[in-house]
């Protein structure tokens, strides 16, 4: 049992889900209800092919690929500030756009980039998935990430709700907020992964 504890915790603070639900809120501002379920399958069903790619393959990959966690932490740090800085200074007008109406997949891609990846399963997890596998196994460390997943979709699926009942000017206060803490974070992966570039040389 220690093992699957062992292996839930570090998980669980490498998601980061009370970091990621503001982003996610923020991201999906201005989606109806179900535009935002499926999103948010689309951003799990993304986390886990990666997250279980990673637990068996990741070394494999990483070797073949020749890259390094430090490439996926200045790599998915540029996706996030270009999509945090686009968000501030354009969310009003993307969503006023001609062309723009409701239900027309209003949130397509953003599921998978950068829902799914990086923010779900970003390096920080990424890095615990791999040293959870090699200190206790490969059951203990799935059994984790689908617990892990199961909180990042229930969480999901009811805290946007519960912040609509504070008002819209609430949630349009939250989103731009939670885009401006994107770009904070986006800005220190990257440095993360600079630095960590320069120190492997």
């Amino acid at each position: 049992m220690n093992a699957y504890l062992e292996s839930f915790l570090p998980l669980f603070v490498a998601v980061n889900l009370p970091g990621i639900l503001p982003l996610f809120i923020g991201l999906t501002e201005g989606m109806t209800g179900k535009e935002r379920r499926q999103l948010v399958v689309e951003a799990v069903s993304t986390a886990f092919v990666v997250s279980v790619l990673i637990l068996f393959a990741g070394q494999i990959i990483f070797q073949v690929l020749r890259i390094t966690l430090n490439d996926l932490r200045v790599g998915g740090g540029l996706i996030l500030l270009v999509l945090s800085i686009t968000d501030l200074l354009f969310g009003d007008f993307k969503r006023r756009a001609p062309g723009n109406n409701e239900g027309t997949n209003n949130g397509s891609g953003v599921g998978i980039v950068p829902l799914g990846v990086p923010l779900i399963i970003g390096p920080a997890a990424i890095t615990t998935i791999l040293i959870s596998q090699q200190g206790h196994g490969y059951l203990p460390t799935l059994v984790s990430l689908l617990v892990n997943l199961a909180l990042v979709m229930v969480t999901f699926f009811f805290g946007p709700a519960l912040l609509e009942k504070l008002g819209s000017n609430t949630s349009k206060a939250v989103a731009k907020v939670a885009s401006l803490f994107l770009a904070a974070i986006a800005v220190a992966m990257i440095r993360a992964g600079i630095v960590g570039m320069i120190q492997s040389l």
